[in-house]
Formats: structure tokens, sequence, C-alpha cells
């Protein structure tokens, strides 16, 4: 099917998202992981420990290894989805063995922590373009298209968590400790990229004043507001609802217009990872 100039456009920035996050992430290894022989769980954990052990290249060993995972995803995710995470996994292998980058430290804590960052900015680079690496977070994503109850990041650190109890039998219990560190990191920061990062609140006001305080807020604060109809349970007692989605830096004016509208109104709060749509970000695919 023939793509549109839009669609043309969000494809090819989803592709250099894909080459940056690959990139990234390799950049882990020869600078962070390889030379403090930390395996961070999934493929690439068991190829850092197969490198160690066998001298086989870690980025050759890991498109080795997912071929399997891959043929698996194509069965479940589609084509897409396929196409793009084999761009991924070829990109990101190939980074590893070739991007000449010297190691930054022996520090085995520092090595974990920076090593962790880069996985997990990386790897949310690529999830957002609808891709992964291939490894744990191919698994991960097709655990999670079927069991959504918990998260990409943490299906990622459960499945990490198996290979890291391997290194700690071929390495010692101080790497595997060293590479649990390496992989919270990764797993904390690819959540919140996947999530992203235009925190907001959401909050709902029940008040006598809704409609001068929505009011208000349209127009000192200029931000969106729902008004719906509800009913007590206990008193019967029909009223209306506000709610509205605001950046933190607004919270405190918010705060004002009820204080002075209405001190007697009903408030909650609640935070808001991720907002799409005008006035926050783009609603993207």
């Amino acid at each position: 099917m023939k793509m549109n100039r839009d669609e043309r456009k969000r494809t090819a920035l989803d592709y250099l998202s894909i080459v940056i996050g690959c990139a990234v992430l390799a950049s882990a290894y020869p600078m962070f992981l390889v030379p403090c022989h930390i395996a961070p769980g999934g493929v690439s954990g068991i190829s850092t420990i197969l490198h160690a052990y066998l001298g086989v290249p870690v980025g050759l060993t890991n498109f080795v290894i997912c071929i399997p995972l891959f043929i698996l995803g194509y069965r479940i995710i589609g084509r897409r989805f396929f196409l793009r995470s084999l761009v991924a996994t070829a990109l990101s292998s190939a980074f590893i063995d070739l991007l000449p980058l010297p190691a930054v430290t022996d520090n085995l804590l520092l090595a974990a922590i920076f090593g962790g960052v880069l996985l997990g900015l990386g790897l949310g680079l690529v999830m957002r373009a609808n891709a992964t690496t291939g490894g744990t977070d191919l698994a991960a994503a097709l655990i999670h298209a079927k069991l959504k109850f918990a998260s990409v990041g943490a299906y990622v650190f459960v499945l990490d968590g198996l290979v890291i109890t391997a290194a700690a039998v071929f390495f010692s219990l101080e790497a595997a400790l060293i590479a649990v560190i390496a992989v919270f990191v990764q797993s904390m920061l690819l959540d919140r990229i996947l999530r992203g990062f235009d925190d907001a609140l959401a909050y709902m006001i029940i008040s006598k004043e809704n409609e001068e305080i929505s009011r208000r807020v349209l127009g000192e604060l200029e931000r969106g507001v729902t008004l719906f109809e509800t009913v007590g349970a206990f008193s019967g007692e029909r009223s209306q609802t506000m709610l509205c989605v605001l950046r933190r830096t607004q919270v405190g004016a918010l705060r004002a217009i009820i204080r002075e509208t209405d001190p007697q109104a009903f408030v909650i709060a609640a935070d808001v990872s991720e907002v799409m749509g005008e006035g926050f970000g783009r609603l993207g695919g």
C-alpha cells in the first residue's frame, strides 16, 4: 500500500530513531559492559558470557541467537514489526562489534549504572519506533502483547534475571549482583521513555462552582476542561465533575483558582505519565 507524505515522514523518523537507539545501546558494551564482564541479561548477556569464555564476537553471537525469536515474532506480531526489529538487531549487533569505542572505567558500579543508562535509552528509542533489538526485549514485547497486566520493562527485568543467574555461575556472584544494577537502571529508563517524559497531573474537581472554575481554567491557564454529570451514591445529589489535565508548572495556579472560587471543593489529583493530544505531545503511531 502506497504511503502518503506524512506516513513517509513518520517512517523515516522511526528508522532514524532506530539507528540512533542502536548506536546508543551498542556503545554500552565496549565502553562499560564487556570490559567489566557485566552480563546485562538477555541474549546480549549470553553473548557476553560466551565472549569471555570462547572469544566469539558479542554482536555476531547476539544476532545468531535471536533468529528463532524473530521467526516467532514474525508469526505473532506481523511483517512491519518483524522487518523493523530485524533491521534494529542487525544494526545493534554490528555496532557492538564495530564501534571503535574505548573502555571508560574499570569501576564495576559506574560501569553498571552508565551501561544500564545507555541500554535503557537506546532500547527506549528503538521500541518507541515499533521495533526491538531482539533478545529479551523482543520476548518481552511478545509476552506483553498477550499479557498486558505488567509493563514491557517488568518483563524485561524478569527475563534478564534468568541470564544474570547464569552469570553468577560462570563469572561470580559479585558480577551477577552488579549486573542486577545494570538491568534495573535499564528497565526503569526503558519504561520511562516508553511512557514519555511529559509529566502532567489530572485533576478531578467536584464543586457547585465548576462552571466558574472551568471558565477561569480555559481563560487563564488555556487548558481544556471536560464537565460530566455525576450522582452522589449516598446523597443522590446530582452535580458536575470537572476533569482537567495540566502541566505541573500550572498546578499552583489551578489551586489558587479553586481556592478563590470554592474553598469547599472536593479535589482529586493523579499523576499522569504520558499525555498525547492538543497542548501536549503529538499522538503518534
